[in-house]
Order: C-alpha cells, then sequence, then structure tokens
C-alpha cells in the first residue's frame, strides 16, 4: 500500500503581466464574483491533503510587493519566488525551490481559476502511480490553419485525435527535472508536457471540463464571473 504523506509538490505558473486582460492590474490578482483569480487557482491544491508544499512564481516587481491577501498566505506550506522570463523559466525555477520531499509534481496556470477536484485528484493519482499526465478537452469546433497573416484559409484540419491541453499538468519529479535539463535552447515548448514528449516518455490525457477555461481576454472576465455565480 502507498505510503500517504503528502509527497506532490504544486507550482502555479503566475509570472505573467496578463496584458490581453486590458489592466493596469496583474491578470492574477483581477478579482472573479469577489475572489482573486489567483486564490481560486490555488485553493483546490490547497485543501488536497497529499499536498506537500506550494510554489507560486512572481513578476519581480509583484514578488517585491504581494498585495495582502497573498502575504498573508505565505508560510512553511505556500511560498513565492521569482519568475523567469519565460513561462518555463518561472516553472524550473518553482521546481527547483520544492524540497527533496515532493517527489510527483503538478504544474497549474493562475489564469485557470475553476480547475476541479475530480482532476486534481485523478492527475494526482496518476503521477503517484508513475505515470505522467495532463487536463485535456477533445477539440469540438472544426479547426483551420490560416496563411501568416491570418487573412485567408490553407487548409481544414482534421479535428479526429486533436485535444486542448488544459493544466494541471503532472510529473514525476524525475521526469520533469530531466525534461528541463534536456530541453533544446531553440525548443520554445508552450507547456511542460512538450518538454517530457520529447523525451519519448508517454504522457496521458485525462479528460477535463470545458469549465477549467483559461482566462486571456476581457470577455473570458465575463464568462469568469458568470461561472463564479454559478
Amino acid at each position: 500500500m502507498r505510503n500517504s504523506s503528502p509527497d506532490i509538490g504544486v507550482v502555479i505558473a503566475a509570472g505573467g503581466s496578463g496584458e490581453r486582460v486590458g489592466s493596469t492590474i496583474p491578470k492574477q490578482f483581477r478579482e472573479i464574483a469577489g475572489v482573486p483569480m489567483l486564490l481560486r487557482a490555488v485553493r483546490p491544491f490547497a485543501a488536497h491533503a497529499l499536498v506537500a508544499e506550494i510554489v507560486i512564481p512572481l513578476p519581480l516587481l509583484v514578488l517585491a510587493n504581494p498585495p495582502g491577501w497573498l502575504s498573508d498566505l505565505v508560510g512553511d506550506r505556500l511560498r513565492i519566488v521569482a519568475g523567469g522570463k519565460t513561462r518555463a523559466d518561472s516553472v524550473a525555477s518553482g521546481v527547483a525551490t520544492l524540497s527533496p520531499s515532493c517527489t510527483g509534481l503538478l504544474i497549474h496556470d493562475a489564469a485557470r481559476p475553476f480547475v476541479g477536484t475530480d482532476i486534481v485528484n485523478a492527475i494526482i493519482g496518476r503521477v503517484r502511480a508513475g505515470a505522467c499526465a495532463i487536463a485535456a478537452v477533445p477539440v469540438s469546433d472544426t479547426i483551420k490553419r490560416s496563411d501568416p497573416d491570418g487573412e485567408q484559409i490553407l487548409e481544414t484540419v482534421h479535428r479526429e485525435g486533436l485535444w486542448c491541453a488544459h493544466t494541471p499538468q503532472g510529473f514525476p519529479r524525475q521526469v520533469l527535472e530531466r525534461a528541463y535539463a534536456e530541453a533544446q535552447p531553440t525548443f520554445n515548448a508552450t507547456d511542460e508536457a512538450a518538454l517530457v514528449e520529447a523525451l519519448g516518455i508517454p504522457v496521458e490525457l485525462i479528460r477535463d471540463s470545458t469549465t477549467n477555461m483559461k482566462v486571456t481576454s476581457p470577455e473570458d472576465l465575463v464568462i469568469a464571473e458568470a461561472l463564479a455565480s454559478q
């Protein structure tokens, strides 16, 4: 029987400025129904019995003067650190600060404030079994590939077998650390799964809910407010 002691480390990627949302306030601190987006993203992990530590990489300017509600949460179990120039840099920085007892890692976006407890449980379960797994939803829209200017359709892409990657994404620690160590400098991975895939290591898909949306635009904030009200 597997040890039930907390052994999962979580990195909440919050190093971006969120300029597309159209506000001087960092996107991750915008309130959704009165609750900061980042706080909504943290809660399901903070409430999980198997999560030992949570690290949040932040922009340097924010790190120097975090909001009071975030400062109040900082302690042995939750820390804030300096993010990097890219998402990968920020996540790698967060991973490096987790204690060795965190043998499984989950990476989540601060801009996904509605992650469900069921998907967190499922990812943690697969990671503790030694697998790599990510939350994802199958593509339902018809997909078009455009020209470089985005003005004309070049082709229609068959959507069979296509999935939209979500977070959390989970990995045994040694796998993700190896993926970062061996990543080519020119490989601009947009998520951690891509780095692991490059090693030839299988990554499982765990079907997620479309409500685990990523807030990237003012329109998304309107939808997020509606979700929160429910």
